[in-house]
């Protein structure tokens, strides 16, 4: 860790250097990148130089307690002591600075819920999880904008897609990826036995056009009319709209809107997300075992929780988390299964930056 937080301070330095330079000040584009830069690096480089100077101080007096002087030498323990204390707080601090900061955390998000095994049942969970979240940026302040659903027949649906807007969003609901399963008995059950059902979330950075740049031929637009839950028309135009991405061969549909317009500008959206989460994927691929072992990948094939009703639970199985209040976390009370996933990916990005030695030096 010492290598890295020398070579941080190093790039400050340099970046101080770059900032002075009349020649850069002139292309505010890089003026203001390089401020950027110094800004987020100073953070590190403050708390690495109190480090350093902390150090110092511990050798100063240690070099005392060689000194005849009794008071002097109980002076320089009590110096190191407390300048111990320090260091260590200090060494924490760093290695938290230290974590790479993922750079899609303060973007907005793309939830998808699908319905999987099941049948009818994993369409009713797939609403109720919907609604959980929906509850859950409400309290945080959050808007949910609706931008793709396919509702079943008894109330359920059977996928939906929408935007959370919110700052931080994706750094707070990223963790949430992946297969749910139920296990409660069904309203069309009549023996009162449980069944297990499983529903997909998808939850996808909002990508940008600056994130994401599509070229317009490379997509193909076809139109269709709308329809409702079992086959009834919503409206006798062909407003709904269906892009496929002819490189990657994905597809989009949106028919929510009666405007052929904002149904495309919807399905843009999620087209959009679904191609920078690929491109983010294939990055991943590269990366080492230990970062794709992280929790919070967006693997969507691995069940990640589950919601008992008969006994009342939620449980997590990445971290083996169990809370029995599975009620209000279906309402939106998620504040401590978040925390809980924060803190253990955090705890493993630490490890990830100092796995051996605790020692700075």
């Amino acid at each position: 860790m010492f290598d890295k937080l020398t070579g941080v301070e190093e790039r400050f330095v340099e970046l101080e250097s770059l900032l002075s330079d009349p020649d850069i000040f002139k292309d505010q584009e890089r003026y203001q990148q390089y401020s950027k830069e110094h800004g987020e690096l100073n953070k590190i480089v403050s708390v690495f130089r109190e480090y350093k100077q902390v150090q110092d101080q511990i050798g100063q007096s240690e070099e005392l307690l060689q000194d005849g002087d009794s008071e002097i030498a109980e002076l320089a323990r009590e110096d190191i002591a407390a300048s111990s204390a320090r260091l260590e707080d200090l060494r924490e601090k760093l290695r938290w600075l230290l974590i790479p900061k993922d750079p899609n955390d303060e973007k907005n998000i793309l939830l998808e819920i699908r319905a999987g095994t099941g049948g009818e049942e994993a369409g009713l969970f797939a609403a109720d999880l919907f609604k959980m979240y929906s509850r859950y940026a409400e309290n945080v302040g959050w808007k949910v904008e609706v931008l793709s659903s396919h509702a079943t027949g008894v109330g359920g649906l059977k996928e939906v897609i929408a935007l959370i807007k919110g700052k931080g969003a994706y750094s707070i609901l990223k963790y949430e990826s992946g297969t749910h399963r139920v296990q409660r008995v069904p309203v069309t059950e009549s023996q009162g036995r449980i069944h297990t059902s499983a529903v997909t979330v998808a939850v996808l950075p909002e990508a940008e056009e600056v994130d994401v740049k599509i070229e317009p031929d490379e997509i193909r637009m076809d139109v269709f009319r709308s329809t409702g839950p079992g086959g009834q028309s919503v409206n006798t135009t062909d407003s709904a709209v269906r892009l496929t991405h002819l490189p990657t061969g994905i597809v989009v549909s949106c028919q929510d809107e009666k405007s052929q317009h904002k149904n495309r500008a919807k399905a843009m959206k999620v087209l959009r997300a679904r191609l920078y989460e690929k491109m983010l994927s294939e990055q991943t691929e590269k990366m080492s075992e230990d970062r794709k072992n992280q929790v919070g990948t967006g693997d969507r094939s691995g069940r990640i929780r589950t919601y008992n009703f008969p006994q009342g639970r939620v449980t997590d199985h990445r971290i083996g988390l169990t809370l029995h209040k599975l009620e209000s976390i279906l309402e939106g009370d998620l504040g401590a299964v978040i925390d809980a996933l924060i803190t253990h990916h955090q705890s493993m990005a630490i490890q990830a930056v100092e796995p051996e030695s605790k020692d700075v030096s």
